[in-house]
């Protein structure tokens, strides 16, 4: 079964933490167990020998290994330690005995312990190397009553913290998973608002951990990319239906004028029809020019190309048309050869865009000028004219589709708006860059710089 997010989050925290807790708690017990048997077992130990040595001491004082101080610590252990001794000489003669003591202590009450849970170890007692008799113990392997109270208590707290510590792991579990994905959320939530065209759906990235900053960022600028190309998309079907609207008009009113026979199809009449169509055609063409410059998968036909060669050649081909209009064309040279690598096909069709717009736009008398550039690692060209210039609040705009600040203007030179976005298609297709500075009745500067390599 698909899991959330959340919910494999919650799962990896919980078991992580029931890991350690049951790690933990395992370790605490068995660590315990072991350092309570090694205590109770060393405490043992000095018991024994707490008698040994009293026995000892007693014997080197009166020759015997019997007297009152000894049989008190007996029954003293009895007692409390629960441990028993039989005491015998060097011929095997039972002296002094607490054994007996296990079997009144249970009619009495006070153990619960059966004779087959005793072991037994036996001691012998020696001065100067000679034995002087021996030393039976009987003590129980297991915990006894108040040990294994004690311990079952120790145990009872330690299940009691872990089963605590379970309670808060999940509480935390919860807690942490809600929060490590809350941003996830929001960010789902704001991708479904983005599929619905709610292109004004934003994410606070203040609100983001810094590891989903960048992604909340990244949406953002997502979000703003998608509507920032809903709002081109509007804006050029209205600015489609627009150029087409116009010469469609025009065609027919006057074939309605042909047919209702207010018109008669003299040949002035009949190039006027023919202008708007072709209007129509170049307007198809333009388009099927953009939609193959934008195309991400277009195809260049890289060679190494000359700037200044490039240059002359523009002005070969320009001059005529620049001559018939009274414009100046002057080209200023680098004086050194620039290489660089590009499609030539698209390169003219780059500069031939950018000199019809300033031959348009550039007074008679007046002269525009193409320098070759050299610049970091990359190579270019300048298009200065003299012509009427571009208002600034137009400038952010100048590539867009259809775009035109005076369309009026526009009109009379028969552009469409297209010739620009073509070339900024064009030069970033080469990886290569394109500005533009202007000033109204001072003229406007183009430079287009290609990579050198």
């Amino acid at each position: 079964m698909r899991k959330t997010m959340r919910t494999r989050i919650f799962f990896y925290f919980l078991i992580v933490s029931l890991s350690g807790i049951l790690l933990t708690s395992l370790s605490i017990l068995w660590g315990f167990e072991g350092r309570f048997n090694d205590y109770l077992l060393e405490g043992r130990e000095k018991n024994i020998n707490l008698i040994k040595e009293e026995i000892l001491n007693e014997y080197k004082q009166t020759g015997s290994l019997q007297s009152d101080q000894v049989v008190n610590i007996l029954h003293d252990q009895a007692m409390t330690e629960n441990l028993y001794y039989e005491i015998y000489n060097s011929n095997g003669k039972i002296l002094i005995e607490t054994s007996s003591m296990r079997k009144m202590m249970e009619n009495m009450g006070h153990r619960q312990d059966s004779e087959a849970n005793y072991n037994s170890d036996t001691y012998n007692l020696s001065v100067d190397n000679s034995i002087i008799g021996s030393l039976q113990v009987y003590y129980q392997e297991e915990l006894v009553a108040e040990d294994f109270s004690f311990f079952q208590a120790i145990k009872r707290y330690v299940y009691a913290a872990a089963f605590f510590t379970v309670i808060l792991s999940v509480f935390f579990s919860i807690l942490f998973s809600k929060w490590l994905s809350a941003g996830f959320n929001k960010l789902s939530v704001a991708v479904q608002e983005l599929q619905k065209h709610k292109w004004n759906t934003r994410l606070n990235v203040e609100e983001l951990t810094e590891e989903m900053k960048a992604l909340g960022w990244s949406f953002n600028n997502l979000a703003s990319s998608l509507s920032n190309e809903e709002n081109l998309r509007k804006q050029f079907t209205a600015d489609l239906a627009h150029e087409l609207r116009t010469p469609l008009a025009s065609l027919r009113s006057q074939i309605e004028a042909f047919q209702d026979g207010i018109w008669d199809p003299t040949p002035e009449r009949l190039q006027q029809s023919h202008n708007e169509l072709m209007r129509l055609v170049r307007l198809v063409n333009e388009l099927e020019k953009l939609l193959a410059a934008e195309n991400p998968q277009i195809k260049l036909n890289v060679s190494n190309i000359e700037a200044n060669k490039m240059a002359c050649f523009l002005k070969n081909q320009f001059d005529s048309i620049f001559n018939e209009k009274g414009v100046k064309l002057q080209i200023l040279n680098s004086g050194k050869e620039l290489w660089f690598r590009a499609d030539q096909d698209r390169v003219i069709q780059i500069l031939t865009n950018i000199l019809n717009n300033a031959l348009q736009y550039t007074s008679p008398n007046k002269r525009v000028v193409i320098s070759v550039l050299e610049k970091n690692d990359n190579i270019g060209f300048v298009v200065a004219d003299e012509g009427v210039g571009i208002d600034e609040k137009d400038l952010p705009h100048l590539f867009e589709r259809f775009y035109r600040g005076d369309k009026s203007r526009t009109r009379k030179t028969g552009g469409i708006g297209i010739g620009l976005s073509i070339v900024k298609a064009l030069v970033n297709a080469h990886g290569g860059d394109i500005q533009v500075t202007s000033e109204l009745n001072n003229g406007t500067i183009i430079t287009i710089l290609f990579p050198r390599n």
